[in-house]
């Protein structure tokens, strides 16, 4: 049974940074694309960051030079370390990886940043 669990979300203030954990179990995420997902209140989701098997990364443009998503493949993890947290940051947090057939999800965690 592939399960997924986010952790590591908070408040923070403006500037400053978290670090957010997926702890990955019944697949192996080095051999899976693996996305953060963030979902504001009120908006779209959006993909702000994914790893590939390849451990090739990539970013969405509001979050590059301030976020950085990597890989434990020893722990099955995948992490996002955020900083210069802005307002607009402030988000449920999700991790999803890419199965065969199926896409997984976590149950998130939330982000909220002070101005």
């Amino acid at each position: 049974q592939v399960q997924l669990v986010e952790s590591g979300g908070g408040l923070v203030q403006s500037g400053g940074s978290l670090r957010l954990s997926c702890s990955v179990s019944g697949i192996h995420a080095r051999l899976n694309a693996v996305n953060w997902i963030r979902q504001a209140a009120g908006k779209e989701r959006e993909l702000v960051a994914t790893i590939f098997a390849g451990a090739s990364t990539q970013y969405t443009d509001s979050v590059k030079g301030r976020f950085t998503i990597s890989r434990e493949n020893d722990k099955n993890m995948v992490y996002l370390l955020m900083n210069d947290l802005k307002p607009e940051d402030s988000a449920v947090y999700y991790c999803n990886i890419e199965g065969r057939a199926t896409t997984y999800w976590g149950q998130g965690t939330q982000v909220t940043v002070s101005s």
